[in-house]
């Protein structure tokens, strides 16, 4: 498989788009799922933390950038769904990998993750803290991040 036909499993998407706990349903629905052959050859090398149960949707593709390809994908695991945003240059070869949205537990809560993705390629995350159930959610432990998805790539954390 080329890169160029691992790309096009993961349709365009125009900005400003937000990232959240029901994204996956929506790619799951919408888009081509991924081959066995893809995720051996694109997804993989890039994943460490990965085992046979791991599942892999793709989310879109993000047009923009000078010499790279910019892709976002659901990765499904053990107490752990994540939103991982990856780069590569146009030969295949990655640039750069951040987590930007999902959600993960530690067995005592939830830490919950969205994102927007806007126009000038500005990520802005929040994330919070549920101890025990939804319902427990403590506003006060919200964090926020921001990325910048430089036009070669690299994504940058912003202060």
């Amino acid at each position: 498989m080329t890169f160029n036909q691992f790309i096009q499993v993961f349709p365009v998407e125009k900005l400003p788009i937000s990232i959240n706990d029901e994204s996956a349903s929506a790619y799951s629905l919408e888009n081509e799922p991924l081959s066995q052959k893809a995720i051996e050859e694109f997804i993989l090398p890039i994943e460490t933390d990965s085992d046979e149960l791991t599942e892999f949707v793709p989310g879109f593709r993000l047009t923009g950038l000078k010499d790279a390809t910019a892709l976002l994908y659901w990765k499904a695991g053990l107490l752990s769904y994540q939103y991982v945003l990856v780069t590569f240059e146009n030969s295949g070869k990655l640039i750069d990998r951040q987590v930007i949205a999902g959600t993960v537990s530690d067995g005592k809560g939830l830490v919950r993750t969205v994102a927007t993705i806007d126009e000038a390629m500005t990520i802005y995350m929040v994330s919070g803290f549920a101890e025990g159930s939804e319902d427990e959610y403590d506003a006060s432990s919200s964090t926020a991040r921001e990325l910048e998805l430089l036009p070669d790539g690299r994504m940058i954390e912003l202060s």
